[in-house]
């Protein structure tokens, strides 16, 4: 059987990132603290913790931290039924998730926010890239995902969540400079794009599906949705927007510039590709007769579909 006290231990030391920090949490001594662990991996056989900076955990560590939070999660759920179980009020249970930074930055929070508010859990979250959140599930490190794939992992439910529509956007100062000819593959190739991190491979399928072959383009790296927007407004580079989070930039996407409002006029994202599919050819089909101009309508989309996949166990 497992010693729940040592797993309790071992969750806090990886969310605290300290054996004191975790001590403090449960009004113990460090020695206490450590001891349970050393237990806990003598009968796991193999080390819990990584005594790094912060404290991580090994993957049998993990595993088992996960195993602690579900089991938190159904007792939460038991005592919520049976109230004499918990006659002092149900406690707070941790409850990681992995979500993708536009989602939060745009539909997610608030839906954390009103299910933090009518349930007795504290909200984890990691951000990763969409196509990458899946395998922090798979290794454990959270109970539920918003990611793009499709196969929900093992162990696991899939509960598709919709689609978010991306609109490639620029100032108009930044397109006159760089694709006052047309938006092709010699002008995206020259002109700096904008990406979220390493990972953000949005921006290199987008040009790839436009001009049917890969082009290599610059990247600046900006791991902010809130300086993602800002970067694009100042002239930095070009990105793939979230258009969901056009009503949080003061009507950015939108274009229209208020007046007397210096801030909006600068934000007049308002890059437009020709309508129709491009041609095989280094530069979408009649770029040289409609090339991307300024105007208050966005057309250029991609729509990665998202799909929400949650741990068995945790709430839907």
């Amino acid at each position: 059987m497992l010693n729940y006290a040592a797993l309790s231990a071992l969750c806090s030391v990886i969310r605290e990132g300290s054996f004191e920090g975790a001590a403090r949490a449960l009004s113990v001594t460090p020695s206490a603290e450590s001891q349970r662990i050393r237990l806990l991996g003598e009968q796991m056989g193999c080390p819990m913790v990584v005594r790094d900076q912060p404290c991580r955990a090994t993957d049998t560590g993990r595993r088992l931290c996960q195993h602690f939070d579900r089991v938190q999660l159904l007792e939460q759920d038991l005592q919520e039924a049976l109230p004499a179980l918990a006659p002092q009020g149900v406690a707070r249970v941790a409850l990681p998730i992995a979500v993708n930074a536009d989602s939060l930055a745009t539909w997610l929070a608030p839906a954390m926010m009103a299910f933090a508010a009518e349930n007795p859990v504290l909200m984890e979250v990691a951000v990763d890239d969409e196509t990458h959140t899946a395998e922090w599930l798979r290794s454990g490190a959270v109970l539920a995902a918003v990611t793009t794939v499709a196969r929900a992992a093992p162990g696991c439910d899939r509960h598709p969540l919709g689609s978010m529509r991306y609109v490639a956007a620029a100032s108009p100062a930044f397109v006159q400079r760089y694709f006052a000819k047309g938006v092709g593959a010699g002008t995206l190739a020259r002109a700096p794009s904008l990406v979220f991190s390493p990972k953000d491979a949005l921006q290199a399928r987008w040009v790839q599906r436009l001009c049917h072959r890969h082009v290599e383009i610059a990247r600046h790296t900006l791991p902010s949705p809130q300086a993602f927007v800002s970067a694009a407004v100042a002239g930095m580079g070009w990105g793939l927007h979230a258009r969901a989070a056009g009503a949080a930039f003061e009507g950015w996407f939108a274009g229209r510039a208020g007046a007397g409002h210096p801030a909006r006029h600068r934000a007049a994202l308002a890059a437009r590709a020709r309508r129709g599919r491009a041609a095989r050819s280094p530069q979408p089909r009649g770029a040289g007769r409609r090339p991307l101009r300024a105007d208050p309508a966005v057309k250029i989309r991609s729509r990665p579909a998202a799909t929400g996949t949650c741990r068995a166990g945790a709430p839907d």
